[in-house]
């Protein structure tokens, strides 16, 4: 769930190249002083798309629901019903702290 990565293939956001494979000897430095003079792209995301919805009165959730009352042998049983029609999404947040994009082709850490 979520957006794990770029779905075009072979197109890395952070290289001039269509997704060649690096032999990787020239080291992190030079790698890294390449990939910013291609794009001027960064490594880092800023903002995100946000999973939260507002619904007609205002208030911001995950989900919304609604509790009916259903009649079923004369007793009355309340059941909680989703709502999914006139939901507005929040839209782009700007993340806290930014985060490393999960494309990025550069190994940080080797264990």
């Amino acid at each position: 769930m979520g957006g794990s990565g770029s779905k075009a293939k072979g197109v890395w956001p952070f290289s001039g190249s269509g997704g060649g494979s690096d032999s990787g000897s020239d080291g992190n430095g030079q790698s890294l002083a390449r990939l910013k003079g291609s794009r001027n792209a960064t490594p880092f995301v800023f903002t995100r798309r946000s999973s939260l919805y507002y619904d007609e009165d205002g208030d911001l959730a995950h989900e919304f629901y609604e509790e009916t009352v259903v009649t079923k042998n004369g007793r009355k049983k309340s059941k909680l019903k989703r709502i999914q029609k006139n939901l507005i999404p929040q839209g782009i947040v700007k993340l806290d702290h930014p985060c490393i994009h999960v494309d990025f082709p550069i190994v940080l850490c080797e264990v």
